[in-house]
């Protein structure tokens, strides 16, 4: 490719792009740096369309080289393995924007390579990938109607801010990211702490003016590299054939639509129309597909391709939707708590034939994520798991590990719940959520969001607020639109846009937007906002009328965490000599677990409130320091001519003498006492060398108050 370089002001640092230098076989490759941190994307096209499909085959591999932080990954084989799941979620946010941008018809395989080359700790390289992707198809030879800007957004001390860092993103109150191009959106992601639509507006205003100058500088570098673009064979069908699908289908797909509103019914009566038209083939024998006869396939193409006039014709002539709703109502809704006898936490939320099951469970510090990444470890006490059976949609197939859809929607799903979660210091649970869709037909993470918040409060997690999410669709036709609140699958499917908007009573915490058009007005987008915010608040008030917050108490199965700060100094004596004294604390106490950090706050996690209290008064015995002439109970655990030591607190021994075990004369002390016998004892002394002088007949006789 030929050499050439640009350099972009953004968000007050400079984006240096270069092309011509590395990977020089790919169609296109190029280099995006800002700081210290450098990306390589590269894009290839196969040379001809892969057969026997019906849709656009692209590939998007985001990956970060440990050797890009100076590290050396973990575990045996020392080299990077399956993808992490922030690599996972940088690729969707790459695909997604891309992927509408390339011609309808594209039967090529496309990928895109991005990797991770250096990393400066302070600049995320996701959306560097994001603006390179799109900067390398768009001075390739490879098909492209591009190119688009680029930009996260954060709102910190009053002020926007492009480009943040990971510390300026901590300390925001937004994280956004826009793709956008010269008069519409392509994509939004992110997260908020509760904002309003109007804030969102502003967020969105300020970060879609500030990615222009990062369009139009890819523009001037294709001027200046760019190659001319291929001339691909695209699949479109003959509008002959396509008329003839037609003529034997859309009365019958009208007539489908009119009268049946259940999607199992609907779905049937789709399949054996297909099933009719394609049954005999010698009727198409006349008609071509390029250079052969038309298969099945190509029928079944163009049938997807009446249906989906069908249904959009629908909405704007009848103002009505497939299952004969209206723009704006929601399917009916459904929210059950602890439908689990045994778990910490469950919840049931249905919403027409969408359902999710959620199941909380607490853990303690030991079950934490530990995540590995460019810019450091981290461990997170917050996990939200999505699973999507077959099952949910009727299918007859194995379930797979979790795919990059399930990562996705598992992920906008916790950010939609973050920033109602208690923090760490007042509530010290791992708290593990898991999504299972039982039934799915549209927006089954929005439901995940509203099972999620219910299985909280129902396992007694002191969340902030009720979280609800709903989804908004679009269908256009020229200048005319409509938004469409609530959708299904088909709507997904045939319609434009799938907007996504989770939040509270007081306002958005995540937001997600994924288009099938070159891009969308902002104007339509702020109106889906303001349509979202109503649906929402009919989805919460469902919710509430269930449980309104979080129970009290913790579920009975779920474990006791205590906590207890003591002095760095007694930090040794808690642990003991290799660690028998912690050993010996949690088997006499029956507690699961004790950990310790290094500023002396002490964690005691235990499956039974008993054994969690019983760990703690002992910590407590052992840390607090003695006190003169305070009655304790003690334990004979060894007996000598003179005396017995007693252990009076865990850890503590001191020596009752004969002489202050009774008033009368005791010639033989094993005659009186025998170890492992219990009584109260009288601290008498601490004498200069620090050994501890204890009397059993002053503490019968001293009414003194007892720790």
């Amino acid at each position: 490719m030929t050499p050439g370089s640009i350099e972009i002001p953004f968000g007050g640092k400079i984006l240096y792009i270069e092309t011509g230098r590395f990977a020089r076989q790919a169609n296109a490759a190029l280099t995006i740096t800002c700081g210290g941190t450098t990306v390589l994307v590269a894009a290839c096209i196969s040379k001809s369309a892969r057969e026997g499909i019906d849709f656009f085959p692209l590939t998007v591999e985001y990956q970060e080289k440990t050797y890009a932080a100076g590290k050396i990954p973990g575990g045996f084989f020392k080299r990077e393995g399956r993808p992490t799941q922030k690599e996972i979620l940088s690729s969707r946010l790459i695909d997604r924007p891309i992927r509408p941008l390339f011609p309808e018809g594209l039967y090529n395989d496309v990928v895109v390579n991005a990797t991770v080359l250096s990393s400066d700790g302070e600049n995320d390289p996701d959306v560097l990938a994001l603006i390179g992707a799109s900067a390398v198809l768009h001075v390739s030879d490879i098909p492209f109607n591009g190119p688009f800007g680029a930009g996260r957004v954060a709102f910190v001390d009053g002020q926007y801010i492009l480009n943040p860092t990971y510390a300026e993103r901590e300390k925001s109150t937004l994280d956004f990211v826009l793709v956008g191009m010269e008069n519409g959106i392509v994509m939004i992601e992110g997260e908020a702490k509760e904002i309003s639509e109007s804030e969102v507006v502003r967020a969105l205003e300020f970060v879609f003016k500030e990615v222009q100058a990062v369009r139009q500088a890819q523009e001037k570098l294709r001027a200046m590299v760019g190659k001319p673009k291929l001339n691909v064979a695209l699949a479109k069908p003959q509008p002959e054939l396509k008329a003839k699908v037609e003529e034997l289908s859309l009365k019958k797909l009208k007539e489908i639509y009119t009268t049946i509103k259940e999607k199992k019914a609907r779905e049937d009566a789709q399949g054996e129309l297909l099933k009719s038209i394609t049954s005999d083939m010698s009727v198409y024998s006349s008609y071509k597909v390029g250079e052969r006869e038309p298969k099945a396939g190509d029928i079944k193409m163009i049938f997807d391709s009446v249906e989906y006039d069908v249904v959009r014709r629908m909405i704007f002539d009848q103002n009505k939707r497939a299952d004969g709703r209206g723009a704006k109502d929601i399917r009916e809704l459904t929210s059950e708590i602890n439908v689990l006898p045994r778990t910490h936490g469950s919840a049931l939320f249905t919403r027409g034939q969408t359902q999710s099951l959620a199941v909380v469970t607490l853990g303690n510090r030991r079950d934490e994520q530990m995540v590995e990444s460019l810019e450091g470890t981290s461990y997170s006490n917050f996990m939200l798991h999505y699973n999507f059976p077959a099952f949910s949609v009727g299918e007859a197939r194995a379930t797979r590990a979790p795919g990059r859809r399930e990562i996705g929607h598992g992920a906008l799903a916790a950010k939609a719940l973050k920033s109602v979660l208690p923090v760490k210091d007042e509530f010290p649970y791992t708290i593990r959520i898991v999504s299972e869709i039982l039934e799915s037909n549209g927006s089954s993470s929005m439901a995940t969001v509203c099972a999620s918040c219910l299985s909280l409060m129902a396992a007694g997690v002191p969340i902030k607020n009720s979280v609800a999410g709903i989804s908004i669709g679009l269908v256009t036709e020229g200048g005319k639109y409509s938004l469409l609140t609530d959708i299904m699958g088909l709507e997904d499917h045939f319609g434009d846009m799938d907007f996504k908007v989770a939040g509270t009573k007081n306002g958005i915490t995540a937001i997600q937007l994924d288009i099938k058009l070159n891009s969308i007005a902002p104007k339509i987008l702020f109106e889906g906002l303001s349509q979202a915010h109503d649906a929402r608040n009919k989805v919460l008030a469902n919710m509430t009328a269930v449980i309104d917050k979080p129970k009290a108490e913790l579920s009975q199965f779920a474990p006791r965490i205590l906590t207890i700060n003591v002095p760095i100094e007694k930090i040794g004596e808690i642990i003991g000599p290799g660690g028998r004294m912690i050993k010996k604390i949690i088997e006499e106490s029956k507690a699961d677990s004790i950990d310790i950090d290094d500023d002396g706050k002490v964690y005691i996690a235990s499956t039974t409130p008993d054994g969690a209290q019983r760990a703690l008064e002992y910590i407590q015995g052992l840390t607090n320091d003695p006190i003169v002439g305070t009655i304790y109970d003690a334990v004979v655990v060894k007996i000598m001519n003179f005396g017995a030591f007693c252990e009076f607190a865990p850890g503590r021994q001191g020596l009752v003498h004969v002489s202050e075990f009774s008033s009368e004369f005791i010639k033989d002390l094993t005659q009186v006492v025998k170890v492992g016998e219990r009584f109260k004892v009288k601290l008498v002394e601490i004498d200069k060398m620090g050994r501890m002088n204890l009397s059993k007949k002053q503490a019968e006789t001293n009414e003194v108050r007892t720790p």
